[in-house]
Order: C-alpha cells, then sequence, then structure tokens
C-alpha cells in the first residue's frame, strides 16, 4: 500500500494508510542473519520453561531451530557466538489474540436497494471466508513493537465486523521469508453490531451469529442428503456458509472476543447452546464469572493490560463527606481486585494466555510484573506467555519452551523479566537476531526532590523521532495539589507552524510519566499518548499514536519546577 504522510513534523506520525515505523537508532530491525544461519549464545541463564530454575548454559540453533543445549556444547566452528554473559534466557512469548501487522479492510459502499433490516453479510461485517494472511503485513504497524516487547510468535485475528474472518499463526521474524506457521487456526467473532443496519447491538449479533451458524448446519446436512440420495435437488452454499464449514464440523475453534462478565456469559451460551468450540478472548472483568469459565472448560485468552490509577489519583484527599470517601473506597476496592484477576484464575486451577490487542507493546512487562505483585505466581506468568497459549493455539510441538527440535524463539533480558529493572536485549524470531538498545542505569541526579522522588513540573524540551524525521517542541507541566496539568506545542498537522494543546490525564508513578492529547489530522481525531522515565533533567520514553505505532520520545528540563 502506498504510504502517504500528512506533512512532515508531528504529522508524520499521523498517516492516512499503514503507517510501519522501525526504530534503526534503537534497533536492529532487519534480522537479517549474519555471515552463519548457526548461531550460539553462550554462558547465559536459561529458563527453559514455567516452574524451571535458570541453569547456566548455552542454546546452539541453526536455521530456526534448536539444535542442542546445556552447559558444555561443542560449538562448530561456523557458529556465530552471542555471549549470554549476566542475561536471562526465556522461550519467545506468545500472542494468543492480537491485531500487529493486521490493516483494515476497505468499507464497502451500501447498493441501491439496501435495506438495513436485511442488510448483505458482507456489508453487516459478516465475512467468515476472509483470513488474516490478507490483511498482516510483518512490516506493519506495531509488529516491531510487539517484537521489542519479546513476542515472536502471534495468532493474528482480522479486523473486521461481528465475523471477521479467520485467524492465522505468523512468525514475527524477517521479511522476507514466509512467515504463516499455520492459516485458518480459528473463527474471529465479536458482540461489535454493525452501524445503521441489523445486527445493531448485542443481542441482535448473538441472534445473527445462531442463524448463520444453523443455516450452515442445514446447507451441510443437504450436501450429504445430496451426495448419497438420488432426486435431490443440488445444493448451492452461500460464501458466509463456506467460511462457516470448518466451525460448524468442529476442526476451528470460535475466538469470541469478549471484554465483559456479560459478553463472556453471552458467548458460553452460544457455544452450550451450539455445541462449536470456543476460545475467549481479551477478558478485562471476568473476575465474577470464573466459577463458569472453569465449569465450560473454556481456554482463555486475557486482555495483557492492567487497568490505570487515573480514578484513584483524581480522589481529593482532604474535607471529603463521608458520603464521598465510601464511593472513594469502593472504586480502591474494584482497583485491588481488577489487579488480582490474574491471580484468581491460578487460584482456580484454569491456565490462560494473553490477548495483545488495544494493548501497548512498551507497558506489557510492566504489566505482567503488577499481576505478580498481585498475587501471580512468576511460574503462571511465564506460562500465560509461553506453554499455555501453545497449548490453546495446538503449537506446542515447535514452540513454548526451549528444547531440542523446536523453533529458535528467545527473550534474552538483563534480568528476570519480573524485576522492574529488566530490560530485553535481543529477541530471536525463527532464528532471526533482533537486537534492541540497553538503557544505561541513570546515575542520582538533581531533578529529585529532598524525599528522593522524582520531579515531573517544569519546561521540558522534546524531540521526537517519526518516519518523517525528527520534530519536537515544549512540553509544560504544573502541579497544584496531588493533581498535574499542563500543555505540549507540536507541529500543526495542517501546516500552519505550531500549535499548543492541554494534555490529559497526567499522571506521575515512580519514575514513569504518562499523558495524552488530543490532535487533529486531515479532519480525523487521534489521541497521542506520551510514556517516559524520568532520572533527573532528563526524560526517555515513546510516543504512541494507538494502532500506527510508537516513537522514540527524549526530552530535557530546561525550566526548573513552577510548583513548590
Amino acid at each position: 500500500m502506498k504510504r502517504q504522510f500528512l506533512n512532515a513534523g508531528m504529522a508524520g506520525l499521523l498517516m492516512t494508510g499503514i503507517l510501519s515505523y522501525t526504530a534503526s537508532a534503537q534497533s536492529d530491525p532487519t534480522g537479517k542473519r549474519r555471515v552463519s544461519e548457526t548461531y550460539a549464545i553462550t554462558n547465559a541463564t536459561i529458563f527453559a520453561s514455567p516452574g524451571q530454575q535458570g541453569t547456566k548454559g548455552t542454546v546452539l540453533f541453526r536455521e530456526g531451530v534448536i539444535v542442542d543445549m546445556g552447559a558444555n556444547l561443542s560449538l562448530p566452528k561456523e557458529a556465530q557466538l552471542i555471549a549470554g554473559d549476566s542475561l536471562f534466557i526465556y522461550p519467545g512469548f506468545i500472542d494468543g489474540s492480537g491485531m500487529a501487522g493486521i490493516t483494515k479492510p476497505t468499507d464497502l459502499e451500501r447498493p441501491k436497494d439496501f435495506v438495513s433490516s436485511a442488510p448483505p453479510d458482507e456489508i453487516a461485517g459478516i465475512t467468515p471466508w476472509r483470513s488474516a494472511t490478507d490483511q498482516f503485513s510483518i512490516t506493519g504497524n506495531q509488529v516491531d513493537d510487539w517484537r521489542k516487547s519479546g513476542f515472536t510468535l502471534t495468532q493474528v485475528v482480522p479486523d473486521g465486523g461481528m465475523i471477521p474472518g479467520k485467524a492465522a499463526i505468523m512468525v514475527l521474524g524477517n521479511p522476507t521469508t514466509v512467515n504463516v506457521l499455520m492459516e485458518n487456526t480459528a473463527l474471529a467473532a465479536n458482540f461489535r453490531g454493525s452501524r445503521g443496519m441489523y445486527p445493531a447491538t448485542a443481542v441482535g449479533v448473538m441472534a445473527k451469529f445462531r442463524d448463520v451458524y444453523q443455516n450452515t448446519a442445514l446447507a451441510l446436512d443437504h450436501t450429504k442428503l445430496y451426495a448419497s440420495t438420488a432426486g435431490v435437488s443440488r445444493p448451492e452454499m452461500t460464501p458466509t456458509q463456506v467460511g462457516m464449514t470448518a466451525v460448524v464440523q468442529k476442526q476451528i475453534p470460535v475466538i469470541f472476543t469478549a471484554n465483559s462478565d456479560l459478553e463472556v456469559r453471552r458467548a458460553i451460551s452460544l457455544q452450550k447452546e451450539l455445541g462449536f468450540k470456543l476460545i475467549l478472548s481479551g477478558l478485562e472483568n471476568y473476575e465474577t464469572v470464573i466459577d463458569l469459565i472453569k465449569s465450560s472448560g473454556t481456554p482463555v485468552l486475557i486482555k495483557l493490560e492492567v487497568p490505570d490509577d487515573k480514578a484513584l489519583k483524581a480522589q481529593k484527599k482532604d474535607s471529603v463527606s463521608a458520603a464521598t470517601k465510601a464511593q472513594y473506597d469502593r472504586v480502591k476496592e474494584a482497583y485491588d481486585m481488577a489487579l488480582k484477576q490474574a491471580s484468581l484464575l491460578e487460584k482456580a486451577g484454569i491456565p490462560f494466555g494473553f490477548s495483545t490487542i488495544d494493548a501497548k507493546p512498551g507497558d506489557a512487562l510492566k504489566a505482567i510484573q503488577s499481576m505478580v505483585k498481585n498475587g501471580l505466581s512468576e511460574k503462571a506468568a511465564l506460562a500465560a506467555l509461553t506453554t499455555n497459549p501453545a497449548q490453546i493455539l495446538g503449537i506446542s510441538r515447535v514452540a513454548g519452551t526451549i528444547e531440542k527440535g523446536k523453533m529458535a524463539n528467545f527473550v534474552i533480558s538483563t534480568d528476570s523479566i519480573f524485576k522492574e529493572s529488566a530490560q530485553i536485549k535481543t529477541v530471536v524470531a525463527d532464528g532471526y537476531v533482533f537486537d534492541y538498545e540497553v538503557k544505561k542505569k541513570a546515575a542520582k541526579e538533581n531533578g529529585k526532590s529532598e524525599n528522593g522522588a522524582v520531579k515531573a513540573e517544569g519546561v521540558w524540551e522534546y524531540t521526537a523521532e517519526t518516519p518523517a524525521g525528527s520534530n519536537g517542541g515544549e512540553i509544560t507541566i504544573t502541579k497544584e495539589g496531588s493533581e498535574y496539568s499542563g500543555t505540549i506545542t507540536l507541529d500543526d498537522p495542517s501546516g500552519g507552524g505550531k500549535i499548543n494543546t492541554p494534555i490529559r490525564n497526567v499522571a506521575l508513578s515512580e519514575k514513569t510519566l504518562s499523558f495524552e492529547f488530543d490532535v487533529n489530522a486531515g479532519g480525523n481525531n487521534l489521541t497521542v499518548t506520551i510514556t517516559a522515565e524520568i532520572a533527573g533533567a532528563s526524560m526517555e520514553g515513546t510516543m504512541s499514536v494507538g494502532q500506527f505505532g510508537s516513537f522514540p520520545l527524549t526530552a530535557t528540563l530546561i525550566t526548573p519546577s513552577l510548583t513548590h
């Protein structure tokens, strides 16, 4: 697809087509094989599978396959050595359901005789014949961002309506190779209604799904009868029915996105009624239906994200009524419960994996670490990243653990991935090596308050690296009580010089500053999120624009704290 920038500068983030970004200053995005196709990661601490103690050793792999591993390997002369001293090796992470690299299909025009109560399936978002492989690009949006976060395999689902099409398992390896591991692995479905036509509601989606499924079953019965009985009229199956056949015949599961406990109930209800195989994906609020999930035996993929604490930080600490305080307590209780949900799945004995849809790549390890802090064991956390999704997706034979004969998919980090200090240094996907910059630990600097806390207030001069080049401006942050606010200057996407816009949801958690702002580009309102770590008078992080990806950002404090 032809890429078109709205203009240089800040607008380089906002593209009318697919935006693909690779941070060449920070990584080796090519992943091209070097002189040899044989590599050895030497003298590293290897965590071959969840629950297994780390052991010092070497991993040898050739042409994308693990050849051997152990403490005293005899290495071939052609092997290129990757020094693993003081580093930790984990199996490559597996995304149970994602959309990295997926493009949105073109909206179809409605026919002149369009009837909103009975629209054509394709216009209503019912396209089970489509494949995610047709929408996927290895160089597409967020692929490198998620690989940089440790993910080497992903089951990508197509974008679209209530039944957008079939998923595929892709290797996040080199762009010049075939990256499809398995095609047509599941049928994607959700409770997203169609705008201005049937089915417009979740209840309508359930009715339509039931109708599509049952009509497919009837068409298959007709086909069988025609094959065995004379005098039967020739069957004709619609594209929708052909696309649903593998589901009705229980050859592949339906991966149903169910964010809330109500949607979980609805999906399981449909499964019990119709009998198809089911995987629940994208779960966010599910603590009240854990028993139902367990009794149904349904595999689950929870969202790789923890709830933000903005509502907690916005609470006034002084002079509040008893009713307000009670409300605050309820918000805090709900927040604490949301953080513990993953640990409750473990306690219930429900193995789960992760879905990365709508999650932020840069926050992946932080989300895992937060779950561990709130009761999830490290063994269960690593299993959710590796062996559980491998089992759910049916690829345990080739992925999920570090074993001889399996795919050479690894995450190499500077420390245990469950520690905040951990940084991912290298990712190996399908035997291709991707090196990423490791930030040096910041020494004590003078940008802290007297009690040692990091301070964000002041005027920061920032620079962001986008595909259109470097651009920047100023970020002004003020603090009143416990609340932050401010503004950011940036290049006007319409080409009118600089503009100044307010920032919102400003939060400072330990060393991490985050906030959002809106920008209008070509009539489209887009939300930009900045997340950065402060080290004294310096700031380093990313600028993210939803599905368009993340871009490196650095900033320097040029005016000290505006408030005291």
